[in-house]
């Protein structure tokens, strides 16, 4: 069982405190205890009302990340103490950026912009600029429903920007190994991971070195072809070899690649998508976007 300094008791005093002074349904609230395992805060208030947050001391800049990823409509409901006792105090988060949490305590969050689930396919707009040349919202939304992860998988995205941030708000309670080979691609990396507040995200210069078995086991693994995709496909087998994958390219070339590889790892196809997008502009002309192709593979089953 996950430690954690909050009891069973402890949880239910805050929750009979805030009850008191704040008009609310206990049947909608969500409990997120941030003390423990990493748990992802921000998407977490994205798609609830109400949130009772059990926090410990050290997050100087929580409101200010909460505002960032423009939650400054949320009010925040705390008091001074680590206790749930005394006055109760609450104010617009856009008014409270520059605070931080000092001590161990509870505090519920309102956000009346809440979804009633998470958005799946978000806005290209909404993730950091930088190096990254992210694919349209409509094209991930496909990848994740193929990659059909639940809240506690674990998962290995290669040269996957986007696809990993979205993976993480999913996978809230697992774990999102992000391979990004570029400096650059890197960096927009932990900037998208700052700006959503994501603690369940691992950022590796590649699968060399047997880095994976220094992180938790991938359940599945989303890979954009490259020239390093035979030995990844091989170091990602090593530590699970029922990994499923999921295989991103625009390059048919690199695509007809793919059956020897799978003979070769023991992997058979499973699923092959060929997407097509496009889009009406403003000015009735049809924009196409880059049509990738999904090849779904799994450990090939033995003939009996």
């Amino acid at each position: 069982m996950e430690t954690t300094m909050f009891s069973n008791d402890m949880i239910l005093s805050w929750l009979h405190y805030f009850s008191e002074s704040v008009d609310m349904n206990i049947a909608d609230l969500k409990i997120l205890d941030i003390t423990g395992k990493n748990k992802n805060l921000i998407p977490t208030i994205m798609s609830h009302r109400a949130v009772l947050v059990l926090t410990d001391a050290g997050h100087p800049d929580i409101f200010y990340q909460m505002w960032d990823a423009e939650l400054g409509n949320c009010r925040i409901w705390y008091n001074e103490g680590s206790d749930p006792s005394g006055p109760i105090k609450h104010d617009k988060l856009s008014n409270m950026i520059d605070r931080g949490i000092n001590a161990s305590a509870a505090m519920l969050i309102i956000n009346p912009d809440a979804r009633a689930n998470y958005h799946i396919g978000m806005e290209n707009t909404r993730f950091s600029c930088g190096s990254v040349h992210y694919v349209c919202r409509e094209v991930r939304a496909i990848i994740m429903n193929k990659l059909d992860l639940g809240d506690q998988d674990t998962i290995c995205i290669v040269s996957g920007e986007s696809i990993a941030v979205e993976a993480a708000m999913i996978a809230s309670e697992g774990c999102v190994i992000a391979v990004e080979y570029n400096r650059r691609d890197r960096q927009t990396m932990k900037e998208n991971v700052e700006k959503f507040g994501l603690n369940n995200v691992v950022i590796v210069e590649s699968l060399a070195d047997g880095v994976l078995r220094c992180l938790p086991v991938p359940d599945i693994a989303f890979i954009v072809i490259s020239e390093h995709t035979a030995e990844e496909v091989q170091q990602l087998r090593a530590v699970n070899p029922d990994m499923l994958f999921v295989f991103y390219t625009l390059d048919f070339d690199l695509l007809m690649e793919l059956p020897p590889l799978f003979r070769q790892h023991g992997l058979e196809r499973t699923e092959a998508i060929h997407l097509g997008i496009s889009r009406v502009n403003s000015k009735s002309m049809v924009e196409p976007f880059p049509a990738p192709w999904l090849i779904s593979a799994k450990r090939m089953e033995p003939v009996i």
